[in-house]
């Protein structure tokens, strides 16, 4: 069993966690009152909005970090309120793909600026633009270290919820 964190380990830890659920919740709150939109949704549809094409449905999981059930589900509102299409792969009769609408790009820029003004107001408010790039690059190598693992929709199932190439647990849907 491994030791114990250092507390200043531990320090950071708990400050971390602490920071971003409290600004998740703000965005959250914010996303529903502008635009009717959870906080994944919002993410599903920034990160379809930004990518070059249509993503597979596979791709967009990776690229949330999101449970593929949970996505689905997402996914499937989404399309539903007129705010993305899925429609089946050309090149590979297994994908799905996913890409944005008009609707959902209005979305987008309807919620857009309340979001830019919590994240400025929560998060880099009490920053210097020193500590802006510091934090930056220390979530760059940190995100970079975590995703250096096989993605999750690589990874196998297992009826405990342990990836038996891992070891680590399976992802929990958000919403």
């Amino acid at each position: 069993m491994p030791s114990a964190l250092r507390p200043e380990q531990m320090r950071a830890y708990f400050a971390l966690t602490e920071a971003v659920s409290l600004l998740q919740y703000a965005v959250a709150q914010q996303l529903q009152a502008d635009g009717g939109l959870s906080y994944v949704q919002f993410e599903i549809l920034a990160t379809v909005a930004d990518a070059e094409a249509a993503l597979t449905m596979t791709d967009l999981a990776d690229r949330v970090v999101y449970s593929r059930s949970g996505l689905t589900h997402q996914a499937r509102l989404l399309e539903d309120a007129g705010l993305i299409t899925r429609a089946p792969s050309p090149d590979d009769q297994r994908a799905t793909l996913v890409d944005i609408t008009e609707a959902g790009r209005a979305r987008l820029a309807a919620v857009l600026p309340g979001h830019v003004q919590v994240v400025r107001d929560l998060l880099f408010e009490p920053m210097s633009a020193r500590d802006v790039r510091t934090l930056g690059d220390l979530m760059t190598r940190t995100r970079d270290h975590m995703r250096a693992r096989p993605p999750r929709s690589a990874l196998r199932r297992s009826a405990g919820g342990i990836t038996a190439d891992s070891g680590h647990p399976r992802g929990h849907d958000r919403a």
